[in-house]
């Protein structure tokens, strides 16, 4: 156990490395940073004055190396644009985008289990033909376009929700249910073939031949050995949802970490962007780890050795 876990974080540093590297690269492979800074109407002598002041005159790998040493200590430089602490900033409008992130997962499991449960116990009837609808429309439906519909008949046709902004808990409800709607397919999925499958074990046909009552086999026995995956897919949409968060956050007019990333990448903002792209990495890979940790956790064979 303590083996698999030592490699898992060995494997989540050295990814969070290769990213960190790759999204700072990919930000200068894009144009010279200077000139984007600078305008369209900078002339030449800007244009190298700017790239001398912020040292974009430097070798690249010298230039990530003093970045990431900063970055380590908690440090992503100045805003372009805001003219303000990178941290600062982020830490500003992440409590915004966690809220949210919180939100479109709890809203996920609430209702995706319950129906890939009554699927799995009712195959092939009304029930499974609605959630196997609800997990295909999940898939194909854009998460911008399924935002402005609700925000079309909620809150302009018939008024009940506000549109935008985060000044209180029903500001929340639509872009919780966006979000929270591009995870309900997979755990959906997940639990119902957990659930089929675990109904067909010996045990629980044992259990049934005993006189156990039905509810009790069925969320007893049955989700609570199903239900594992599950935890540990929802760990992992997590992850993809806060780094997501940009769309709907944009939609809805969310001041928060994802509104950040498309302000920044609007202005040219270097720095808020860098810093945004690691920390929406790391929520994906810190995430990503306690899910094969728990994994690891709740299988028998893995806490035995």
């Amino acid at each position: 156990m303590l083996t698999f876990i030592l490699k898992r974080l060995g494997l989540a540093v050295l990814v969070a490395f290769t990213v960190s590297f790759i999204s700072f690269s990919l930000l200068f492979l894009a144009g010279d940073p200077a000139a984007a800074l600078a305008g369209e109407t900078a002339s030449g002598e800007d244009i190298e004055s700017l790239r001398k002041l912020y040292g974009f005159d430097r070798p690249m790998l010298v230039q990530y190396g003093d970045w990431l040493f900063s970055a380590i200590q908690g440090d992503f430089g100045e805003s372009y644009y805001f003219r303000l602490p990178v941290a600062s900033l982020i830490a500003e409008r992440l409590s915004v985008t966690m809220t949210l992130g919180v939100c479109g997962i709890s809203f996920a499991l609430l209702t995706a289990v319950p129906l890939g449960v009554a699927a799995a116990i009712r195959p092939n009837s009304i029930i499974d033909r609605v959630a196997l609808f609800l997990s295909v429309a999940g898939q194909a439906m854009p998460s911008f376009w399924f935002g402005l519909i609700l925000i079309v008949i909620f809150a302009i046709q018939l008024g009940w929700l506000p549109p935008s902004g985060a000044s209180s808990p029903v500001h929340f409800i639509m872009p919780t249910i966006v979000l929270g709607y591009y995870a309900m397919p997979a755990i959906m999925r997940l639990t119902r073939a957990g659930m089929l499958d675990v109904l067909s074990s010996d045990y629980i046909r044992t259990a049934r031949a005993k006189g156990a009552p039905e509810g009790r086999v069925l969320f007893r026995h049955a989700l609570r050995n199903a239900i594992i995956p599950v935890v540990s897919l929802a760990a992992v949409q997590m992850g993809f949802m806060l780094g997501g968060s940009i769309v709907v956050e944009s939609i809805f007019a969310l001041h928060g970490a994802g509104y950040l990333a498309w302000e920044s990448i609007a202005r040219n903002d270097l720095p808020t962007v860098q810093a945004l792209i690691l920390v929406f990495s790391m929520f994906y890979i810190v995430f990503t780890f306690l899910a094969d940790v728990l994994n690891a956790w709740l299988d028998p064979r893995m806490r035995s050795s």
